[in-house]
C-alpha cells in the first residue's frame, strides 16, 4: 500500500492562528506546492464545517479544490460538542447522533476514509455527570458510531489525549475492549500517547503510566490503531490543557521506537499525518516536517 503523508489543517485556524486564520484555499495550495499527499480536515467554520459544505454540489467544489492541488482528504474531525453524548437529556443525545450521521454523509460525499471523535469533556468528567454514567454513555455512543460508519465504509478513530476524559492507559484499553466494535479504532497521536502513557498528564489520581510509555501503549493497542498522528513532545501541556505538539527533533520522543511500535501493532497506513496543532509557527514547519516524515518512512522501507 502506497504511503501518503498529510497534515492536520486545524493548526492554521486554532491557537496562534485563531485571531487570523490562514484562508483554507491558501492552505490547500501551499500543501500541494510542497508535495503533500493530503490534508486532515477539521469541522471548524471556514474549513470543514457542515455549514461551509452543506450539500453535494458544494462538496464537489471542495473536492475539486483539493484534487486540483493534487491532494486528498485523509480524515475528518467531526464536531459533536453542541450535542454531547454524555448529556442526561436523551433528546440531546439523539441530536448528537444526527450530527454524527450528517458527518458520515459528508465523509462519503468527499471520499474521506476516517472520521475522528473524542470524549468532548475535560477530565475527570463533565459537571453534573458521574464517572459511571459518562463511561457508559461513551461506550454506547462509540459503539453506535462504529456501526453507523461501518455501513458507509468509514473508519471511526478515537483520539484519546490528556485534555479529554478517560485519558489513562488502562481507560483507553478498557474503552476499546468494552466498545467491542471492529470499526471502532484509536487515533494514535505520538505526543498524546506519550503524555498519557509516560507522563500521566491531567489524570485523576492515582496517576497511571506504563514502563514502556507510548510504545508500550501502541503495542497493547495491536489491531486497534486506525489512524496515526506523528509529532514530537517536550513533556509539557499547551495552556495546561492538552499535549504540546512540538516539531520533530525539539522534544523527547524516540520517533523510531514509536514508529516501530505502531507498525508492530499492525498499523499499515496508508495515511501518516503530521499534527502541528497549537504550534505558533506551524506554517513555517510544514516543509521541514514533511521532509522528516518522508525520511522516517524511508528508514522503515515504507514508500
Amino acid at each position: 500500500m502506497t504511503a501518503k503523508v498529510s497534515v492536520g489543517t486545524s493548526a492554521f485556524i486554532m491557537g496562534a492562528y485563531e485571531d487570523a486564520p490562514i484562508p483554507f484555499p491558501r492552505v490547500v495550495a501551499r500543501l500541494g506546492e510542497l508535495g503533500y499527499d493530503g490534508l486532515e480536515l477539521p469541522a471548524n467554520k471556514g474549513y470543514g464545517s457542515l455549514e461551509d459544505w452543506p450539500d453535494k454540489a458544494s462538496r464537489k467544489k471542495l473536492m475539486h479544490m483539493v484534487g486540483d492541488a493534487g491532494l486528498e482528504i485523509s480524515s475528518y474531525g467531526a464536531d459533536l460538542s453542541p450535542s454531547p453524548f454524555y448529556s442526561d437529556d436523551p433528546d440531546v443525545r439523539a441530536g448528537e447522533r444526527k450530527v454524527f450521521e450528517a458527518s458520515i454523509q459528508f465523509c462519503v460525499d468527499c471520499s474521506i476514509p476516517v472520521i475522528r471523535v473524542d470524549t468532548l469533556a475535560e477530565p475527570p468528567t463533565p459537571r453534573g455527570v458521574g464517572y459511571e454514567d459518562a463511561w457508559k454513555r461513551a461506550v454506547e455512543a462509540f459503539r453506535d458510531y462504529g456501526e453507523i460508519a461501518a455501513k458507509e465504509g468509514v473508519v471511526v478513530a478515537w483520539e484519546f489525549e490528556p485534555g479529554f476524559m478517560f485519558n489513562k492507559p488502562g481507560e483507553v484499553l478498557r474503552m476499546v475492549e468494552e466498545v467491542g466494535h471492529d470499526n471502532f479504532t484509536t487515533m494514535f497521536d505520538f505526543c498524546h500517547a506519550h503524555m498519557c502513557a509516560a507522563v500521566g498528564a491531567r489524570q485523576t489520581p492515582p496517576r497511571e503510566t506504563l514502563p514502556g510509555g507510548g510504545p508500550e501503549l501502541a503495542r497493547k493497542l495491536t489491531g486497534k490503531i486506525g489512524f496515526v498522528h506523528l509529532i514530537d513532545s517536550d513533556n509539557t501541556l499547551h495552556d495546561n490543557l492538552t499535549s504540546t505538539h512540538a516539531p520533530f527533533g525539539t522534544g523527547v520522543i524516540d520517533m523510531r521506537e514509536m514508529m516501530r511500535a505502531v507498525l508492530e501493532a499492525g498499523y499499515e497506513g496508508p495515511w501518516w499525518t503530521i499534527d502541528l496543532c497549537f504550534w505558533s509557527e506551524a506554517w513555517e514547519e510544514l516543509e521541514p516536517s514533511l521532509k522528516f516524515v518522508r525520511g522516517l518512512l524511508s528508514e522503515f522501507d515504507i514508500s
